[in-house]
Parts: structure tokens; sequence; C-alpha cells
């Protein structure tokens, strides 16, 4: 029984994107919103409860990412599409099409590369997502805020699905959040990214989001700097 648990997890991931995506469809980017980071937790839990209970299996990483490539990779590509149709560039709307392409072939090199043991190569898709989806709800509640000024630029959002899509499939070598242990020593970096990303959402909200995924990648390249050295 307990060796279902983590794909039960990854179903539950599932299910939050396609909802999500219905309400996209709806037009309720909010909800969907949510149920993307709902969908997000799940993620985590899948992977943590399988190395807890010790019961990984090439089934369940498969299954992972067909969850991933729905909720983190489909969807956010939607809510893309969703703000540049309403937009005056909507004309390119289908560019938004570049997200969920991008991200199946992450997914994929993810899946066959073995070199990603205990670091990323590439830009996540969860983290590319959660920068996309935190746009409206930026919009929404923060409308005021300095990161609010530059969500509503269609040129910019049109910038950032391009760049990120690339990300997606880099050779940028990414520090993994998951935790083999709680030694500090040995989660230095871990520990220091959760805390800031913490204080950050406490006075940023949701603006918060965005600056995060920057500071992924900055504290990643400086990581990595300091490995080659």
């Amino acid at each position: 029984m307990l060796k279902h648990i983590p794909n039960l997890l990854t179903i539950s991931n599932l299910i939050c994107g396609c909802i999500a995506l219905y309400f996209v469809f709806h037009e309720n980017l909010i909800l969907a919103a949510y149920l993307i980071g709902l969908a997000a937790i799940f993620d985590f839990m899948d992977g943590a409860a399988a190395r807890i209970l010790n019961v990984s299996s090439p089934v369940g990483k498969e299954l992972d990412s067909l969850a991933d490539l729905i909720s983190f990779g489909l969807v956010p590509g939607a809510f893309v599409f969703h703000l540049l149709e309403a937009s005056a560039l909507n004309h390119l709307a289908f560019l938004a099409l570049l997200i969920p392409a991008f991200s199946a072939l992450r997914l994929a090199k993810f899946n066959v590369d073995e070199r990603q043991t205990d670091h990323f190569i590439g830009l996540p898709t969860p983290a590319n997502c959660l920068l996309f989806v935190s746009l409206p709800l930026i919009t929404h509640y923060q409308d005021e805020s300095f990161v609010a000024m530059w969500v509503e630029i269609p040129e910019l959002l049109i910038g950032l699905t391009i760049l990120s899509s690339i990300a997606l499939v880099s050779e940028l070598p990414l520090f993994s959040l998951k935790f083999k242990n709680l030694s500090y020593q040995e989660n230095q970096l871990r520990f220091f990214f959760v805390g800031i990303s913490g204080l950050l959402l406490v006075l940023l909200q949701f603006s918060a989001i965005p600056i995060i995924v920057v500071l992924y990648l900055i504290l990643s390249l400086i990581f990595r700097q300091r490995e080659v050295n």
C-alpha cells in the first residue's frame, strides 16, 4: 500500500493541473493560479514521499514527468496565451505554445540525463511555471506594485516567454531544493535560498515570486562559479 502513496500524490498534481486548465479556459486565472500552487506542493511531496518510503520506481518517474507537463507546461502556456490574446499583440498569442513545447523537451531530457542526480541542468518546469502563473495574481492583488507595471507590457511577456523557453533546455546548472538531510553544512545554499524567499514573500507577497525565480538563477550561477574556481 505504501508504494502507491507517491503515485497518488503525483496524480493529485495532475488533477490540479487539469482543473486549473479548465479555469483558465473560463477566464478565472486567479483560481487556476492557486490550483497550480497546490499542484507544486503535491509535486514536492511525491518525491519526498518516494525517498522517505524508499519506493522510487521508473513508473513513478515517468508519471511525474507526465503530470508536470500538464501542470507546469501546458497550464502556464495557457496563461500566457490568455494574457497575450487580451493584449494589443493578440496576433502573437500562439507564441505561448513555446512553453509547453520546450517544457516537454526539458522533461524528456531530464528523464534520460544521468547528470541530473543532485542538481538540475536547465530551468525546472515548476519554477518556470510559477513565474508565469504569478503574473495575474500580481496584477489582481498588487496592481500598484513596481512589478505589476512591467507585467502588463505584452512585449516583455513575449520576451520572457522566449527567454524562459530557452532556459528550460539550456545547459545552465542549477541547484536542487531537495534536502537529503538537515545538515546545515551540506545545505547552506538551500537554507539561505529558502530563508530569503520566505522573507521576500512576507514583504512583497505575490510580487516576490518573479524575483525569487531570478534569485534562484543568480545564486545557481554564483554557486557554480565558486565550484569551478
